[in-house]
Protein backbone atom coordinates (compact mmCIF):
# COMPACT_ATOMS: atom_id res chain seq x y z
CA UNK A 1 0.00 0.00 0.00
CA UNK A 2 2.71 2.47 0.97
CA UNK A 3 4.40 2.02 -2.41
CA UNK A 4 1.46 3.91 -3.97
CA UNK A 5 2.28 7.04 -1.98
CA UNK A 6 5.17 9.43 -1.56
CA UNK A 7 4.98 8.81 2.21
CA UNK A 8 3.84 5.65 4.00
CA UNK A 9 0.25 6.20 5.22
CA UNK A 10 -0.59 5.94 8.89
CA UNK A 11 -3.40 3.50 9.77
CA UNK A 12 -6.76 5.26 10.10
CA UNK A 13 -8.39 5.02 13.54
CA UNK A 14 -11.67 3.08 13.55
CA UNK A 15 -14.63 5.39 13.08
CA UNK A 16 -17.01 3.11 15.00
CA UNK A 17 -20.18 4.08 13.11
CA UNK A 18 -23.07 1.89 14.31
CA UNK A 19 -25.34 0.07 11.89
CA UNK A 20 -28.34 1.91 10.51
CA UNK A 21 -30.65 2.42 7.55
CA UNK A 22 -30.19 4.75 4.60
CA UNK A 23 -31.18 8.28 3.77
CA UNK A 24 -31.62 9.57 0.24
CA UNK A 25 -29.20 12.42 -0.39
CA UNK A 26 -29.29 14.86 -3.28
CA UNK A 27 -26.76 17.65 -3.69
CA UNK A 28 -28.01 21.06 -4.80
CA UNK A 29 -25.92 23.63 -6.65
CA UNK A 30 -27.39 26.73 -4.99
CA UNK A 31 -26.11 28.95 -7.86
CA UNK A 32 -24.04 30.89 -5.32
CA UNK A 33 -20.76 32.03 -6.83
CA UNK A 34 -18.41 33.63 -4.34
CA UNK A 35 -14.94 35.04 -4.87
CA UNK A 36 -12.86 35.59 -1.77
CA UNK A 37 -9.15 36.22 -1.11
CA UNK A 38 -7.32 33.01 -0.23
CA UNK A 39 -5.17 34.88 2.26
CA UNK A 40 -8.20 35.68 4.41
CA UNK A 41 -8.67 31.98 5.15
CA UNK A 42 -5.37 30.13 4.82
CA UNK A 43 -1.62 30.39 4.38
CA UNK A 44 1.09 30.24 3.03
CA UNK A 45 0.57 32.04 -0.26
CA UNK A 46 0.87 29.74 -3.27
CA UNK A 47 1.66 31.46 -6.59
CA UNK A 48 -1.23 31.48 -9.02
CA UNK A 49 -3.90 30.93 -6.39
CA UNK A 50 -4.88 34.35 -5.02
CA UNK A 51 -8.64 33.79 -4.86
CA UNK A 52 -11.14 31.14 -3.92
CA UNK A 53 -13.84 30.77 -6.56
CA UNK A 54 -16.41 29.08 -4.42
CA UNK A 55 -19.83 27.61 -5.03
CA UNK A 56 -21.99 26.83 -2.00
CA UNK A 57 -23.71 23.47 -1.79
CA UNK A 58 -26.94 22.44 -0.11
CA UNK A 59 -28.02 18.86 0.58
CA UNK A 60 -31.56 17.54 0.47
CA UNK A 61 -31.72 14.66 2.93
CA UNK A 62 -34.79 12.40 3.09
CA UNK A 63 -35.60 9.68 5.61
CA UNK A 64 -36.66 6.95 3.20
CA UNK A 65 -39.06 5.17 5.56
CA UNK A 66 -41.18 8.27 6.30
CA UNK A 67 -40.44 10.77 3.53
CA UNK A 68 -39.37 13.39 6.07
CA UNK A 69 -37.08 15.90 4.35
CA UNK A 70 -34.50 18.32 5.67
CA UNK A 71 -31.98 20.64 4.05
CA UNK A 72 -28.39 20.88 5.19
CA UNK A 73 -27.41 24.49 4.44
CA UNK A 74 -28.97 26.96 1.99
CA UNK A 75 -26.04 28.73 0.37
CA UNK A 76 -26.32 32.51 -0.05
CA UNK A 77 -29.61 34.34 -0.28
CA UNK A 78 -30.51 35.63 -3.74
CA UNK A 79 -31.07 39.19 -2.48
CA UNK A 80 -27.72 39.28 -0.73
CA UNK A 81 -27.80 43.08 -0.85
CA UNK A 82 -30.31 42.84 2.02
CA UNK A 83 -27.86 41.19 4.41
CA UNK A 84 -27.28 43.12 7.65
CA UNK A 85 -24.45 45.68 7.81
CA UNK A 86 -22.26 43.20 9.68
CA UNK A 87 -22.24 41.03 6.54
CA UNK A 88 -22.14 43.85 4.00
CA UNK A 89 -18.96 45.13 5.63
CA UNK A 90 -17.27 41.83 4.73
CA UNK A 91 -18.62 41.62 1.19
CA UNK A 92 -17.48 45.15 0.47
CA UNK A 93 -13.86 44.31 1.26
CA UNK A 94 -11.12 43.93 -1.37
CA UNK A 95 -11.14 40.66 -3.29
CA UNK A 96 -14.77 39.78 -2.53
CA UNK A 97 -17.44 39.27 -5.20
CA UNK A 98 -20.76 37.48 -5.05
CA UNK A 99 -23.41 36.34 -7.54
CA UNK A 100 -26.56 34.31 -6.87
CA UNK A 101 -29.04 33.37 -9.57
CA UNK A 102 -31.70 31.46 -7.62
CA UNK A 103 -32.68 30.67 -4.06
CA UNK A 104 -32.83 27.05 -2.91
CA UNK A 105 -36.58 27.39 -2.39
CA UNK A 106 -36.95 28.34 -6.07
CA UNK A 107 -34.82 25.40 -7.18
CA UNK A 108 -36.92 23.02 -5.11
CA UNK A 109 -40.26 24.40 -6.33
CA UNK A 110 -39.18 24.25 -9.97
CA UNK A 111 -38.27 20.60 -9.57
CA UNK A 112 -41.21 19.08 -7.77
CA UNK A 113 -40.42 19.61 -4.09
CA UNK A 114 -43.17 21.84 -2.72
CA UNK A 115 -41.17 23.77 -0.16
CA UNK A 116 -43.89 26.44 0.01
CA UNK A 117 -46.39 23.85 1.21
CA UNK A 118 -44.14 22.57 3.99
CA UNK A 119 -42.38 19.68 2.26
CA UNK A 120 -39.19 20.56 4.14
CA UNK A 121 -39.34 19.70 7.83
CA UNK A 122 -36.26 21.65 8.82
CA UNK A 123 -33.28 23.63 7.58
CA UNK A 124 -29.98 22.77 9.24
CA UNK A 125 -27.60 25.68 9.41
CA UNK A 126 -24.14 24.17 9.57
CA UNK A 127 -23.26 27.58 11.00
CA UNK A 128 -24.43 31.17 10.91
CA UNK A 129 -22.26 32.56 8.09
CA UNK A 130 -24.05 34.31 5.21
CA UNK A 131 -23.08 31.71 2.58
CA UNK A 132 -24.88 28.95 4.49
CA UNK A 133 -27.98 30.52 6.04
CA UNK A 134 -29.73 31.48 2.79
CA UNK A 135 -33.23 32.93 3.20
CA UNK A 136 -35.40 30.83 5.52
CA UNK A 137 -38.23 33.40 5.20
CA UNK A 138 -39.02 31.83 1.80
CA UNK A 139 -40.12 28.66 3.62
CA UNK A 140 -43.37 28.38 5.59
CA UNK A 141 -43.35 28.75 9.41
CA UNK A 142 -43.72 24.96 9.73
CA UNK A 143 -40.11 24.59 8.50
CA UNK A 144 -37.87 24.80 11.56
CA UNK A 145 -34.28 26.02 11.65
CA UNK A 146 -31.70 23.82 13.40
CA UNK A 147 -28.50 25.37 14.69
CA UNK A 148 -25.49 24.35 16.72
CA UNK A 149 -24.66 25.22 20.32
CA UNK A 150 -24.07 28.85 21.21
CA UNK A 151 -25.49 30.40 18.04
CA UNK A 152 -28.70 31.64 19.67
CA UNK A 153 -26.89 33.33 22.55
CA UNK A 154 -24.26 34.88 20.30
CA UNK A 155 -26.40 36.39 17.51
CA UNK A 156 -30.06 36.64 18.47
CA UNK A 157 -32.07 38.74 18.28
CA UNK A 158 -31.16 39.50 14.71
CA UNK A 159 -30.87 42.72 12.76
CA UNK A 160 -32.36 45.34 13.02
CA UNK A 161 -33.30 44.61 16.65
CA UNK A 162 -29.62 43.94 17.28
CA UNK A 163 -27.70 46.28 14.92
CA UNK A 164 -24.54 44.17 15.26
CA UNK A 165 -26.08 40.79 14.39
CA UNK A 166 -25.15 39.05 11.10
CA UNK A 167 -28.59 37.42 11.03
CA UNK A 168 -31.92 39.00 10.17
CA UNK A 169 -34.95 39.04 12.44
CA UNK A 170 -36.92 37.85 9.41
CA UNK A 171 -34.81 34.66 9.20
CA UNK A 172 -36.52 33.21 12.27
CA UNK A 173 -39.70 35.24 12.69
CA UNK A 174 -42.61 32.91 13.52
CA UNK A 175 -40.34 29.89 13.09
CA UNK A 176 -39.11 27.30 15.57
CA UNK A 177 -35.38 27.39 16.27
CA UNK A 178 -34.01 24.07 17.49
CA UNK A 179 -30.54 24.11 19.00
CA UNK A 180 -28.55 20.88 19.09
CA UNK A 181 -27.18 20.53 22.59
CA UNK A 182 -24.32 18.08 22.18
CA UNK A 183 -23.77 18.10 25.94
CA UNK A 184 -27.36 17.18 26.78
CA UNK A 185 -28.25 15.18 23.65
CA UNK A 186 -24.86 13.59 23.13
CA UNK A 187 -25.07 9.80 23.09
CA UNK A 188 -22.69 8.90 20.26
CA UNK A 189 -19.17 9.46 19.09
CA UNK A 190 -18.39 8.84 15.42
CA UNK A 191 -14.68 8.97 14.83
CA UNK A 192 -13.59 11.84 17.05
CA UNK A 193 -16.84 13.80 16.62
CA UNK A 194 -19.69 13.95 19.11
CA UNK A 195 -22.83 13.05 17.17
CA UNK A 196 -26.60 13.41 17.25
CA UNK A 197 -28.74 10.83 15.42
CA UNK A 198 -31.31 13.13 13.80
CA UNK A 199 -33.88 10.58 12.60
CA UNK A 200 -32.98 8.10 15.34
CA UNK A 201 -32.33 5.34 12.81
CA UNK A 202 -28.66 5.82 11.89
CA UNK A 203 -29.44 7.39 8.52
CA UNK A 204 -28.30 10.96 9.26
CA UNK A 205 -26.10 12.39 11.98
CA UNK A 206 -25.19 15.92 12.99
CA UNK A 207 -21.57 16.16 14.14
CA UNK A 208 -20.18 18.67 16.61
CA UNK A 209 -17.29 20.24 14.69
CA UNK A 210 -16.44 23.47 16.53
CA UNK A 211 -13.86 26.06 15.64
CA UNK A 212 -14.67 27.71 12.33
CA UNK A 213 -17.72 29.47 13.76
CA UNK A 214 -19.93 29.41 16.83
CA UNK A 215 -22.09 26.29 16.62
CA UNK A 216 -20.39 24.81 13.54
CA UNK A 217 -21.70 21.34 12.63
CA UNK A 218 -21.05 18.77 9.91
CA UNK A 219 -23.46 16.16 8.57
CA UNK A 220 -23.00 12.44 7.95
CA UNK A 221 -25.56 10.57 5.84
CA UNK A 222 -25.63 6.82 5.23
CA UNK A 223 -26.52 6.18 1.59
CA UNK A 224 -26.07 2.39 1.42
CA UNK A 225 -26.57 -0.09 4.23
CA UNK A 226 -25.88 -3.76 4.84
CA UNK A 227 -29.13 -3.83 6.84
CA UNK A 228 -30.92 -3.14 3.56
CA UNK A 229 -29.02 -5.71 1.50
CA UNK A 230 -26.21 -3.51 0.22
CA UNK A 231 -22.66 -4.87 0.06
CA UNK A 232 -21.38 -2.27 2.53
CA UNK A 233 -22.31 0.88 4.42
CA UNK A 234 -21.26 4.03 2.57
CA UNK A 235 -21.58 7.64 3.66
CA UNK A 236 -21.61 11.26 2.54
CA UNK A 237 -19.70 13.51 4.92
CA UNK A 238 -20.97 17.10 4.63
CA UNK A 239 -17.94 19.03 5.78
CA UNK A 240 -19.44 22.55 5.62
CA UNK A 241 -16.59 24.99 6.39
CA UNK A 242 -14.34 22.63 8.31
CA UNK A 243 -12.15 23.50 5.32
CA UNK A 244 -12.65 25.87 2.39
CA UNK A 245 -10.24 24.19 -0.07
CA UNK A 246 -8.91 20.68 -0.55
CA UNK A 247 -5.43 21.93 0.26
CA UNK A 248 -6.50 22.67 3.83
CA UNK A 249 -6.98 18.99 4.71
CA UNK A 250 -5.06 17.08 2.03
CA UNK A 251 -2.63 15.41 1.97
CA UNK A 252 -2.69 13.96 5.48
CA UNK A 253 -0.80 11.39 7.48
CA UNK A 254 -3.60 8.94 6.63
CA UNK A 255 -3.81 9.94 2.96
CA UNK A 256 -0.42 11.05 1.58
CA UNK A 257 0.14 12.39 -1.90
CA UNK A 258 0.11 9.52 -4.45
CA UNK A 259 3.12 8.77 -6.60
CA UNK A 260 0.83 8.99 -9.60
CA UNK A 261 -2.26 11.18 -9.50
CA UNK A 262 -5.19 10.03 -11.57
CA UNK A 263 -7.25 11.64 -12.95
CA UNK A 264 -4.68 14.30 -13.65
CA UNK A 265 -5.19 17.76 -12.14
CA UNK A 266 -2.59 19.05 -14.62
CA UNK A 267 -4.16 18.14 -17.96
CA UNK A 268 -2.24 20.70 -20.02
CA UNK A 269 0.95 18.65 -19.53
CA UNK A 270 -0.29 15.27 -18.30
CA UNK A 271 -3.56 14.27 -19.92
CA UNK A 272 -4.59 11.26 -17.82
CA UNK A 273 -2.24 11.00 -14.84
CA UNK A 274 0.63 13.05 -13.53
CA UNK A 275 3.59 12.34 -11.22
CA UNK A 276 2.90 13.25 -7.62
CA UNK A 277 6.42 14.60 -7.16
CA UNK A 278 5.50 17.64 -9.27
CA UNK A 279 3.15 18.84 -6.55
CA UNK A 280 5.26 17.46 -3.73
CA UNK A 281 8.05 19.80 -4.83
CA UNK A 282 5.95 22.90 -4.05
CA UNK A 283 4.69 21.66 -0.67
CA UNK A 284 5.53 24.02 2.17
CA UNK A 285 7.50 21.42 4.16
CA UNK A 286 7.53 18.23 2.06
CA UNK A 287 5.62 16.24 4.70
CA UNK A 288 2.34 14.34 4.59
CA UNK A 289 0.48 17.43 5.75
CA UNK A 290 -1.97 19.76 4.02
CA UNK A 291 -0.63 22.43 1.69
CA UNK A 292 -2.40 25.14 3.65
CA UNK A 293 -2.78 25.99 7.31
CA UNK A 294 -5.94 27.60 8.68
CA UNK A 295 -5.46 31.32 9.12
CA UNK A 296 -5.52 32.53 12.72
CA UNK A 297 -7.84 35.44 11.95
CA UNK A 298 -10.87 33.61 10.52
CA UNK A 299 -11.85 30.78 12.88
CA UNK A 300 -13.87 31.55 15.96
CA UNK A 301 -11.49 29.25 17.84
CA UNK A 302 -8.32 28.38 15.93
CA UNK A 303 -7.31 25.38 18.05
CA UNK A 304 -10.78 23.83 17.79
CA UNK A 305 -10.89 24.52 14.06
CA UNK A 306 -7.61 22.70 13.47
CA UNK A 307 -8.80 19.82 15.64
CA UNK A 308 -12.07 19.49 13.71
CA UNK A 309 -10.15 19.54 10.43
CA UNK A 310 -7.87 16.74 11.66
CA UNK A 311 -10.92 14.71 12.71
CA UNK A 312 -12.38 15.14 9.23
CA UNK A 313 -9.14 13.79 7.74
CA UNK A 314 -9.89 10.43 9.36
CA UNK A 315 -13.19 10.20 7.46
CA UNK A 316 -11.51 11.42 4.28
CA UNK A 317 -9.02 8.57 4.34
CA UNK A 318 -11.49 5.65 4.43
CA UNK A 319 -12.87 4.30 1.19
CA UNK A 320 -16.54 4.16 2.21
CA UNK A 321 -16.88 7.89 2.98
CA UNK A 322 -17.12 10.69 0.43
CA UNK A 323 -16.13 13.99 2.05
CA UNK A 324 -17.70 17.05 0.42
CA UNK A 325 -16.85 20.49 1.78
CA UNK A 326 -19.32 23.28 1.10
CA UNK A 327 -17.25 25.33 -1.35
CA UNK A 328 -15.34 22.76 -3.41
CA UNK A 329 -15.45 24.04 -6.97
CA UNK A 330 -13.88 20.83 -8.32
CA UNK A 331 -17.29 19.14 -8.02
CA UNK A 332 -18.57 21.42 -10.77
CA UNK A 333 -16.18 19.92 -13.33
CA UNK A 334 -18.35 18.02 -15.83
CA UNK A 335 -15.71 15.29 -16.05
CA UNK A 336 -16.40 14.40 -12.42
CA UNK A 337 -19.98 13.57 -13.29
CA UNK A 338 -21.85 14.68 -10.17
CA UNK A 339 -25.59 14.19 -10.68
CA UNK A 340 -27.04 17.41 -9.28
CA UNK A 341 -30.55 17.74 -7.90
CA UNK A 342 -33.01 16.83 -9.36
CA UNK A 343 -31.20 14.44 -11.72
CA UNK A 344 -29.93 11.85 -9.28
CA UNK A 345 -28.85 10.96 -5.77
CA UNK A 346 -25.46 10.28 -4.23
CA UNK A 347 -26.30 6.66 -3.43
CA UNK A 348 -23.95 5.23 -6.06
CA UNK A 349 -21.02 7.62 -5.51
CA UNK A 350 -18.63 4.76 -4.79
CA UNK A 351 -19.52 2.69 -7.86
CA UNK A 352 -19.00 5.85 -9.92
CA UNK A 353 -15.65 6.53 -8.24
CA UNK A 354 -16.63 10.11 -7.43
CA UNK A 355 -14.47 10.46 -4.31
CA UNK A 356 -11.34 9.44 -6.21
CA UNK A 357 -12.19 11.79 -9.09
CA UNK A 358 -12.48 14.71 -6.68
CA UNK A 359 -9.84 13.93 -4.07
CA UNK A 360 -6.77 15.50 -5.73
CA UNK A 361 -8.55 17.75 -8.21
CA UNK A 362 -7.79 20.83 -6.06
CA UNK A 363 -4.16 20.58 -7.22
CA UNK A 364 -5.25 22.25 -10.46
CA UNK A 365 -4.98 25.51 -8.51
CA UNK A 366 -1.25 24.92 -8.02
CA UNK A 367 -0.12 24.30 -11.59
CA UNK A 368 1.31 27.80 -11.92
CA UNK A 369 3.36 27.23 -8.78
CA UNK A 370 4.71 24.01 -10.32
CA UNK A 371 5.60 25.83 -13.53
CA UNK A 372 7.26 28.65 -11.60
CA UNK A 373 9.30 26.12 -9.63
CA UNK A 374 10.40 24.39 -12.83
CA UNK A 375 11.15 27.65 -14.63
CA UNK A 376 8.57 26.99 -17.32
CA UNK A 377 7.79 30.19 -19.20
CA UNK A 378 4.38 30.81 -20.66
CA UNK A 379 4.42 31.54 -24.40
CA UNK A 380 4.32 35.23 -25.23
CA UNK A 381 1.28 36.51 -27.07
Amino acid sequence: MSSEYLHPPKPVPRLEIPKGVTAEVQIIDTTSNIQAPVGAFMYPEIPGHPHLHAPAFSFLVEQVSSGRKILFDLGTRKDWQNFPPAVQNILGGPGWKIEVTKSVSEILQENGVDAAAGAIEAIVWSHWHFDHTGDPSLFPPSTAVIAGPGMKEAFLPGYPTNPESPLLDADLEGRELKVIDFDGQFTLKLGQFRAFDYFNDGSFYLLDSPGHAVGHMCGLARVTSTLEGDKEDTFIFMGADTAHHGGEFRPSEYLPLPKNIQPSPYKSRHATSCPGHLFHSIHRNGKAEPYYRLHDAIPHNHAHAEESCSHMQEFDAVDNVFVIIAHDDTLLDKDVGIEWFPHGTLKDWKQRDLANKVRWAFLKDFTQAVEDAEGIKKPSL
